[in-house]
């Protein structure tokens, strides 16, 4: 295994530039662009992999690898009083608990957040 296999590489399409970008979270600033999903694929590799040699060459640490990642399932976001209490009665109206009322708010945006990537 390569070190960059161990890093999640993105591309996905951009309605704002209208082309193709792909990224590499955590590793690279930026990203890359084009016309062509697999030509932007292919050049986001090559361009991970040159960012792992700058670390190699400058003797610093790598990042930590977002590849195969494992999560919890739980994490701690502080929203403010304002929004804590406006989803806290949301929760009491709907007779959900708090953390129920926070995952399905977070569903259904992931819903319409899919939706709009399939346009």
């Amino acid at each position: 295994m390569k070190a960059s296999d161990r890093y999640l590489k993105i591309v996905e399409w951009s309605e704002e530039d209208q082309c193709y970008v792909g990224t590499c979270p955590s590793l690279m600033l930026g990203g890359v662009h084009g016309d062509d999903e697999a030509s932007v694929y292919k050049e986001l590799c090559e361009a991970v992999e040159e960012w792992i040699e700058i670390y190699e060459q400058d003797g610093e640490a790598l990042p930590e690898a977002t590849a195969g990642k494992r999560y919890s399932g739980k994490f701690v976001v502080r929203v403010g009083q304002e929004l804590h209490k406006k989803l806290a009665i949301g929760a009491l109206r709907r007779q959900e608990s708090l953390n129920e009322h926070c995952v399905r708010l977070l569903r259904e945006e992931r819903v319409s957040y899919g939706k709009e990537k399939q346009r």
